[in-house]
């Protein structure tokens, strides 16, 4: 399927202009164009192709996206709004309450601002907690507007009406509404209108009074070109000059023109148009001077980084987009109990700073520092946390309602890096993080590879020289007591010691050294250098052995000490292919840098559930 122009169904309705018709070029006899569905599969009015005939019978699974495959139905309904009167005050209900009381699903919906005339406004939600008598009072005496918060309105601007949440499209306002795939409406006030038969239009008060959220409602917008986010509907807005799309093998993409004009991988676009463009259609231009509204289908996680003094948190999309990230104190020395209380409000705060809800996420990952059981969700052991043996899984389900899978913080942090960092090319890779300590991971086949229990992939406590320097594990000769940042401050202490004409002696004392001192002076300075060759070299030993041991596409190097780049990259990798076994006639392994950073834990986590 190529990307396909939309013709949509007009709507008539009595409160509608003519803008549909006269300025963005909506086909139809109705007069009025109240509505047009860009992008419908709803039964009542479908979207059309250039040739007749229905988007709904002519796109195939595949083109959707996998993304759309769990769902009972098409999930979204695209639509433009032409209000030239006041439209009903109204509600949605939830999906629990529709299903069981209509055989429908719910509506959440969100609107755009395309115009909107000086004064024009809508009404989103109660000014102020009521109570359902305060409601039905202020039904019956005609006065509900007085109850209800009233914005004026800019074209560019967004709005967000979960279900529930009460509402109305003023005079003046032109909007591109994307929504749930629902046509359910209560109507709760409409002015005393009436219809094109001379009839009051139905109201379905009692109905509203036990699907309304009597909650004062806060307006929360999100920041940059994310406009809306939930399971039914992603949205962006992009001001397109010459851009670059891509449409990949989990949702199709609908692009609907507010302004401007342009193309389409050559098809020509003004304002008004919508287009389909396929899942797994892959790249294509965008080109012009135009606003394009971008609606897809996206999975949503939570991602949590657990460390000893803050709790990181982001929602992350299938594609390693982080919508929103915010961090709160551990608070470790009040308890585990409290701990899990903190990850599971930080959950909450994060779902409703982006205007969604629990039943919007798949899942929450999380990554824990210390011994882990995957399998069961326990923290066996944490010396970070000062934790034995809690399921701390078992505890943030209770608590949020969400599945949760968990693992250890280093093995999420290379999982991060694989799927959505340097590594996103490849399926095998091991990442070692060059801290405090050395952590690892290793992901085969895309998936971590844990060892049993989760015990494993411990490549830090790998032995590189037998008898040698003391671990923290209690052994000699790991790893990580040659080449965390910890060795190589002490190696570089000892050589200013041994030394004491060093030109490193110029930072003052030994006090000073940090992982970057040796790296600093090793072009000026054999006490230097020796350390550099020296850390380089027992690196080197260990990502040989990784090599020779899993043979990963790609070691991924995490830690402060890559700040070095090509310092250090370039000398490993020359390491490496002289090593290798085998050398140049077997695969060869790249050494690569980090780069996603103080994200890397967090994007792991979420990667969890892909």
């Amino acid at each position: 399927m190529k990307i396909e122009k939309l013709y949509p169904e007009s709507k008539d309705y009595v409160w509608g202009g003519n803008k549909l018709k006269e300025e963005y070029g909506k086909q139809t006899e109705k007069t009025p164009c109240a509505e047009s569905w860009e992008l419908s599969f709803h039964k009542d009015g479908f979207t059309r192709l250039a040739n007749g005939k229905t988007l709904a019978e002519t796109v195939t699974e595949r083109e959707l996206g996998e993304n759309v495959k769990g769902f009972p139905f098409f999930p979204t309904l695209i639509k433009f709004i032409d209000a030239k009167q006041d439209l009903s005050v109204q509600v949605h209900p939830s999906d629990d309450y529709a299903l069981k009381n209509e055989n429908s699903f719910g509506k959440t919906e969100m609107w755009y601002i395309v115009e909107a005339e000086k004064g024009a406004g809508i009404y989103l939600g109660f000014n102020r907690d009521v109570t359902k008598e305060e409601y039905e009072t202020a039904i019956q005496e005609k006065r509900l507007t007085e109850l209800l918060n009233f914005y004026e309105v800019q074209a560019g601007e967004c709005y967000f009406i979960p279900s529930g949440t009460i509402h109305a499209i003023g005079k003046g306002c032109l909007i591109c509404e994307i929504q749930q795939n629902s046509n359910l409406t209560y109507r709760v006030y409409d002015y005393g209108r009436k219809d094109k038969n001379g009839n009051e239009r139905e109201l379905h008060v009692e109905k509203a009074l036990k699907v309304t959220s009597l909650k004062r409602h806060e307006n929360r917008v999100l920041t940059g070109e994310t406009l809306g986010t939930n399971k039914y509907f992603t949205v962006r807005k992009l001001g397109v000059k010459n851009e670059i799309l891509y449409a990949d093998n989990k949702t199709f993409q609908c692009l609907t023109c507010v302004k401007g004009k342009g193309e389409i991988d050559g098809q020509t676009v003004k304002k008004g148009d919508s287009f389909f463009v396929p899942a797994s259609y892959g790249e294509y231009n965008l080109k012009g001077d135009m606003e394009i509204i971008v609606t897809e289908i996206r999975k949503y996680y939570i991602g949590i980084d657990l460390g000893g003094t803050f709790i990181k948190g982001g929602i992350v999309d299938d594609t390693g987009r982080i919508v929103l990230q915010e961090k709160v104190p551990t608070e470790k020395e009040n308890g585990a109990d409290r701990v899990a209380l903190n990850i599971a409000n930080l959950c909450k705060t994060l779902l409703e700073n982006v205007n969604m809800t629990a039943s919007d996420i798949v899942g929450i990952g999380m990554g824990v520092p210390g011994m882990i059981n995957g399998k069961t969700g326990e923290v066996v052991y944490s010396n970070n946390l000062g934790w034995e043996h809690f399921r701390i899984k078992d505890e943030i389900e209770s608590l949020t309602g969400l599945p949760v899978k968990i693992a250890n913080d280093a093995n999420v942090a290379a999982l991060g890096e694989t799927k959505f960092g340097c590594g996103k090319a490849y399926e095998n890779t091991v990442m070692l993080t060059l801290g405090t300590g050395v952590g690892s991971g290793i992901v085969i086949d895309g998936k971590l590879f844990e060892g049993t229990d989760s015990a494993g992939a411990e490549i830090g406590h790998t032995v590189i020289v037998a008898g040698g320097e003391k671990c923290t594990c209690g052994r000699k000769g790991c790893l990580e007591a040659y080449t965390s940042a910890t060795a190589l401050i002490r190696d570089t202490k000892r050589a200013m010691q041994a030394d004491k004409v060093s030109k490193m002696w110029a930072i003052g004392g030994v006090e000073n050294v940090t992982g970057k001192t040796a790296f600093d002076y090793k072009d000026c300075d054999n006490s230097a250098k020796t350390v550099v060759d020296g850390y380089i070299e027992k690196l080197g030993v260990g990502i040989t052995n990784i090599a020779n041991e899993f043979r990963p596409k790609a070691v991924i190097l995490g830690g402060g000490v890559c700040a070095q780049g090509d310092n250090l990259i370039k000398p490993l990798q020359e390491y490496l292919d002289r090593e290798i076994f085998a050398g140049k006639k077997g695969p060869q392994v790249k050494i690569l840098t980090a780069t996603l950073g103080n994200s890397a834990g967090l994007l792991g986590a979420a990667a969890l559930w892909l």
